[in-house]
């Protein structure tokens, strides 16, 4: 046995993907979406595509998830269909950027919104320079978050799994209200009428604020560029997956609750984007001050009193996050140690059944990682990591399918191989396009996932066991 405590049903499942995935992006990232695409309708699509493709992923997952319910998630379906390197690989990018990175990323916002209420969190207000880098109160506050998120995930998953569940269920029924309130007002308004009257004409606005008409290819090339907002708000679905170990029923409750949970989040994004529309017209959606597009929105049905309010919710919404991503990531590197491919200690369990170790070392790393740049380049750099890396594990289902063509699968891939397919061909579009037009950090993820091949093996560790039991308990 592995010490993991089994303890978590459908409902804590289903609420854990929900809260990963909706943290601050559905808030503000649409501001720079519209900046993007210039269209209402485009907008629009480009969260309708996120959303799609979220769900085909996660239904293709679902095969994988019920193969191998073992603590560890990605990194376990990828050393069994590739081995360890490639295992190795994602695992790294995990730890450097991937979720790392969005615990920085978000809780940066989080100190961004909380400065509505503690005017000392501006961004202007630098403490500490050292060359390039400035420490600034903001920036501060965000650590203190992780680090006291870590410390709460330190006394076992019961507290967590009770957190996560209010949390998330306190910022659904809000962003419910919000839409219901919003189209309520704003649907007799006329202003989503007036935002749709360019239909499908695009235009991206340049360095001098002018209208530059965008078809074709130049349409599609921005659409995937704009599509980093929507699908950063989208990622964290897979974080279930890594806390097999702590589910009660892996096998049929991890497939329902990647299907139930995206969907969810999928149908309530692009409602809030609507309720944008019919609130806001498009000139004050891409100015919104500090791209706030949710307390924008909040403004015209509640007046002033919104700015507090939706800070408040942001904060919430935020600070669940955050603890969706401590909570999961540390079982990733609990199994990587297991198998020889991180810190030998990752792989030990505290008396309340966690692996406290690898807590602190992912909360060390995010505190960095808050210093390290904006919201904006943490977002780009975890997402196109992240879409890499569910391509190949996608990919995996093709090859265990040949290989292990009588492995239990308790759960099959919808729409197999349409499914799969159709989402491997669309998130490798989406990547290169990021290649072409976001150089500065798809090439530097690239070179992050680089630099793990040279740890891999200059540490030694390609000569490990090749591949790990199908059936051992994580």
């Amino acid at each position: 046995m592995s010490g993991f405590h089994r303890s978590l049903g459908l409902w804590d499942a289903t609420m854990l993907v929900a809260g990963s995935m909706i943290g601050s992006g559905i808030f503000i990232v649409s501001a720079g979406m519209l900046r993007d695409l210039g269209s209402a309708a485009w907008m629009l699509v480009a969260w309708v595509v996120a959303g799609v493709l979220t769900v085909l992923a996660a239904l293709s997952y679902g095969e994988l998830a019920a193969m191998m319910p073992r603590a560890g998630g990605q990194f376990v379906y990828l050393q069994r269909a590739y081995g360890r390197l490639t295992a190795f690989l994602y695992g790294w990018t995990a730890f450097t950027v991937i979720t790392s990175g969005i615990i920085a990323a978000v809780a940066v916002a989080f100190a961004k919104f909380s400065a509505v209420f503690f005017p000392v969190l501006s961004p202007d207000n630098v403490l500490l320079e050292l060359g390039p880098v400035k420490v600034g109160a903001a920036q501060v506050y965000a650590v203190a978050a992780i680090v006291l998120l870590t410390l709460f995930n330190t006394r076992g998953v019961e507290g967590s799994k009770t957190f996560t569940t209010v949390f998330t269920t306190a910022k659904v029924v809000a962003v419910l209200a919000l839409i219901a309130a919003g189209l309520s007002v704003g649907l007799g308004t006329g202003v989503l009428t007036a935002n749709f009257e360019a239909g499908w004409s695009a235009a991206q606005l340049d360095a001098q604020g002018t209208a530059v008409p965008l078809t074709g290819a130049a349409l599609l090339s921005m659409l995937g560029v704009a599509m980093v907002g929507s699908l950063f708000s989208s990622d964290g679905w897979n974080s279930v997956t890594f806390i097999a170990g702590e589910i009660k029923d892996p096998r049929r409750d991890l497939p329902r609750s990647l299907a139930l949970g995206t969907f969810l989040v999928t149908v309530l994004y692009v409602l809030a984007n609507i309720t944008y529309l019919a609130l806001l017209p498009a000139a004050d959606i891409m100015h919104a001050e500090a791209d706030r597009v949710g307390t924008a929105a909040a403004q015209v049905i509640m007046g002033p009193s919104a700015v507090a309010v939706m800070a408040a919710l942001i904060m919430v919404s935020t600070f669940g996050c955050i603890n969706g991503y401590v909570l999961v990531g540390p079982r990733m590197y609990y199994a990587m140690a297991k198998e020889g491919l991180f810190f030998r200690q990752a792989g030990r369990l505290s008396a309340k059944g966690v692996p406290q170790w690898a807590l602190w070392v992912q909360c060390l790393w995010a505190c960095v990682l808050c210093f390290s740049g904006t919201y904006g380049d943490l977002l780009d750099y975890a997402t196109f990591a992240s879409l890499l890396f569910y391509v190949v594990t996608i990919a995996g289902i093709f090859m265990l399918r040949e290989r292990e063509p009588d492995a239990e699968r308790p759960y099959r891939a919808v729409g197999y191989p349409w499914v799969p397919a159709l989402y491997i061909v669309c998130a490798l579009a989406f990547c290169l396009n990021l290649l072409v037009f976001k150089p500065t950090f798809t090439l530097g993820s690239l070179v992050i996932v680089a630099l793990g091949a040279v740890v891999y093996f200059a540490t030694g560790m390609h000569r490990g066991r090749t591949a790990p039991d199908p059936g051992m308990e994580a």
